[in-house]
């Protein structure tokens, strides 16, 4: 595979200009494109053609760039998330019908909870959670769930390295938090992303009862509701366990 001068490979440019598009940004002028991605205007515009052709990204009036609708497809056809997202909609649907709230599915990205699905509805607290977003471990009940349901070797590496950009949160405050989920079967973040809501979830759990994913709700701060929310979710995420399992895909999505 050919190099720039930089050393960086076609592949490395081609992904840089596909990751450099923000959360939340349907376009970009092709300027902006080339800077958020690091490449000389020329290799970038090259670029853009090349994956255009190609269905990956689209050109629109005025310059702009934006992903295109081959790429979600491909990616929606193939996703290792999608057995996933087909067991546990059933029951998403079911918790959803019940609370009126926000329901969510994540998996583990590194040291990150990836939400890969999410049902609201009207009148729902706020939710931080997106799907194809992001959250970091320690400040969402998802993340936790996930983590406290790793092997050893996996909760160490992530303790090594852990550090909260704001400096409220040390490892030892983590390390509990990890310990009680464990413990208790779930985990609760009540306050910690917007001061009103509080988020529960449990994981779905592979056949070495490792967390390959976490179902959880974000509900207003008032439902403390624990004895009747933890065994529903608990229940849901057994059947998506189960579903997962007879479909072949009871494994880790990382």
């Amino acid at each position: 595979m050919a190099n720039s001068l930089s050393g960086d490979s076609v592949v490395d440019r081609v992904v840089r200009v596909i990751s450099a598009f923000p959360e939340g940004v349907s376009s970009l002028q092709l300027s902006d494109l080339a800077d958020r991605a690091g490449l000389p205007l020329t290799t970038a515009h090259r670029l853009v053609r090349q994956l255009a052709a190609h269905g990956l990204l689209e050109t629109v009036d005025g310059g702009a760039v934006r992903l295109g609708l081959r790429l979600w497809e491909l990616v929606n056809r193939n996703s290792p998330t999608l057995a996933l997202r087909q067991a546990a909609m059933p029951f998403m649907e079911d918790i959803q019908q019940v609370l009126n709230q926000n329901v969510n599915l994540a998996v583990l990205d590194g040291w990150e909870a990836l939400f890969v699905e999410r049902l609201s509805r009207r009148g729902s607290v706020a939710n931080r959670a997106r799907v194809a977003g992001r959250m970091p471990v320690h400040v969402s009940s998802a993340g936790l769930a996930l983590m406290a349901h790793q092997d050893k070797p996996v909760q160490a590496a992530y303790l090594d390295q852990f550090s909260d950009p704001g400096g409220r949160v040390a490892a030892e405050a983590v390390r509990a938090l990890l310990s009680e989920t464990a413990h208790q079967g779930f985990a609760q973040l009540a306050g910690v992303v917007d001061p009103d809501t509080w988020g529960i979830a449990v994981p779905v759990l592979d056949g070495r009862q490792r967390a390959v994913a976490a179902l959880g709700v974000v509900v207003p701060l008032r439902e403390m509701r624990l004895q009747a929310l933890v065994p529903a979710l608990q229940t849901a995420a057994r059947g998506i366990a189960r579903g997962l399992s007879d479909a072949g895909s009871d494994r880790t999505f990382r």
